[in-house]
């Protein structure tokens, strides 16, 4: 969790303000668990419900502390300092809530500008217990959901995988672990496509030379960048990433290359289903002649992947 959270003089009332601007679901977390062991109330906002267009999906969250400082996002940052306000005072009864905004809501000055409408839950956090439950699953790589009971205010861990959504008096908030992207490469394109990686919140690992991948290192929420310019070298972690989960597989070289790489692949008894895994050639426009071209195409392609991945 990067940046500071500075302190109201006692003086002055408690307004809304952004502690830090994160939307990562473990930096929201912490920043819950820390508020409730340095002796602060605090709530647990998150979007249940969208009508029509939303900035956030679905399961979205921001934490709010009693004197106001919060953090995530629970829209595009139009709505989120009244939120907060609204949940202060949730805080301030010791009392969960519901709350609509936009379309069919009672706030006629707050308009969403997408021009939909969202509900939101506010929960008054008691322990940091279930926090910490959740934080230690995205640590280890673990998925894992939170389920909200409204009327029982209650927050709970729910094993397993499954989208953000309501399952009866339920809403399950489904997490998963980090993105991370395993680089193997060239030196000069390994190091430019980390650096943008690193900038856009992933964890990134870059293989040296001829080291090969672990398994525990290409997990269901891996991508797999393979940058070198020799099909030879990149064979054996392109097979590891073949029988892996990871959820995308990019390799560079133009269509020819790919061709060859295919008949290589043919050879070591490589079906048709397992080679379509590899997006070659890699990234979202072909031709990109230089590093920095390749890391904004190859990032921006595994980023899309991984929201069709996670959706």
């Amino acid at each position: 969790m990067a940046g500071s959270i500075a302190t109201y003089p006692d003086s002055f009332a408690p307004e809304p303000r952004a502690a830090f601007l994160s939307d990562d679901a473990a930096d929201i977390l912490a920043f819950a668990a820390e508020c409730l062991e340095g002796g602060h109330k605090a709530a647990l906002v998150t979007l249940v419900e969208i009508r029509g267009g939303a900035a956030r999906a679905l399961g979205a969250q921001m934490v709010v502390r009693e004197d106001g400082f919060y953090c995530g996002f629970v829209s595009g940052g139009c709505t989120e300092a009244a939120v907060a306000a609204e949940a202060m005072t949730a805080i301030g009864k010791d009392m969960d809530r519901n709350l609509r905004l936009g379309e069919g809501s009672p706030f006629f000055d707050i308009v969403l500008p997408c021009g939909g409408g969202i509900t939101l839950t506010i929960h008054v956090l008691r322990d940091a217990t279930v926090l910490h439950l959740a934080l230690t699953a995205l640590d280890r790589r673990t998925p894992m959901r939170l389920r909200y009971h409204p009327g029982k205010r209650t927050l709970s861990v729910a094993p397993g995988e499954g989208p953000s959504g309501w399952d009866g008096p339920y809403f399950l908030r489904a997490y998963r672990p980090k993105p991370r992207l395993l680089i193997a490469g060239t030196p000069l394109e390994a190091q430019v496509v980390s650096r943008l990686a690193v900038a856009c919140g992933y964890e990134v690992v870059v293989l040296a030379r001829s080291e090969q991948p672990s398994a525990d290192q290409l997990d269901a929420d891996t991508a797999v960048a393979l940058l070198f310019h020799d099909i030879d070298r990149e064979l054996p972690v392109l097979n590891a990433a073949l029988a892996s989960k990871a959820f995308y597989v990019g390799a560079l070289g133009s269509r020819r290359t790919h061709a060859k790489r295919c008949e290589a692949l043919r050879r070591c008894g490589y079906g048709d289903d397992d080679i379509a895994r590899i997006r070659a050639p890699i990234g979202i426009f072909d031709k990109a002649r230089d590093a920095s071209s390749l890391a904004v195409s190859v990032v921006a392609d595994i980023a899309h992947a991984r929201v069709g991945y996670t959706a």
